[in-house]
């Protein structure tokens, strides 16, 4: 069985009314990014943060999985589907997809503020300022923030080494490290990217350009290039 290995962006969840990231002028749901999703913004204002996260925590539960996650989930019956994901949601779990690495984090678990090894479900409607860990530390929402590590890097750029082939849908690789993911990727495995938008990066001749939004680029992927996989 071949390996299929995802890399999946805000796009994909914008369809589904999940807010993305940011826009042009750097404000998410009209904060300022800096407030919100930095370490500096969560010391300055740690209400506010929590406050801003419960927001789109309340907004990832209304959501539902759109027909994109639901035929990446119906994939796995073809192929040894892994997902590296951007997007904190849980729209591929709730699709029905397996094997998921989140790298910016997971907006329904929380982390220890002092002890990143303790993640927790967020079971509640809401993380609120006084809510600790088993340690007795403040928790925080289990995103990361401009200015930290990616945790999972190192394991994204081994399943990224693996695959046979490369999907790329909702997502301009124009974020760091992120981005860096496609240069892992074997020069001979065939490169499905789904975007209506141009990329900055130069297609090389095994990248095949599917020039719409997610569910219909999904549609078109599978009907015209993965039916016969």
């Amino acid at each position: 069985m071949k390996k299929l290995v995802v890399l999946s962006g805000a796009g994909i969840s914008a369809e589904s009314g999940i807010s993305t990231f940011r826009d042009v002028g750097g404000l998410w749901e009209g904060y300022d990014v800096k407030d919100v999703a930095s370490p500096a913004g969560w010391f300055k204002n740690k209400e506010l943060v929590l406050d801003f996260y419960n927001q789109r925590r309340k907004n990832v539960r209304e959501a539902k999985p759109n027909d994109a996650h639901i035929a990446i989930a119906k994939l796995q019956k073809k192929f040894k589907v892994s997902i590296i994901t951007q997007n904190v949601d849980d729209l591929h779990e709730r699709a029905g997809s397996k094997t998921i690495v989140h790298l910016h984090g997971e907006i329904m678990k929380s982390r220890s503020t002092v002890y990143s090894k303790l993640i927790y479900n967020i079971k509640g409607a809401r993380l609120n300022l006084g809510d600790k860990c088993e340690k007795g530390f403040q928790l925080r929402p289990h995103i990361v923030w401009f200015g930290e590590e990616v945790p999972e890097m190192d394991m994204a750029k081994e399943i990224t080494e693996q695959a046979d082939i490369l999907l790329v849908i909702g997502t301009s690789l124009a974020v760091y490290p992120a981005a860096s993911l496609l240069w892992y990727a074997k020069s001979n495995i065939p490169i499905y990217y789904i975007d209506p938008n141009i990329p900055d990066f130069k297609f090389e001749s095994n990248v095949i350009h599917i020039k719409e939004k997610a569910v219909k680029g999904m549609e078109i992927l599978c009907n015209d290039y993965l039916s016969a996989s």
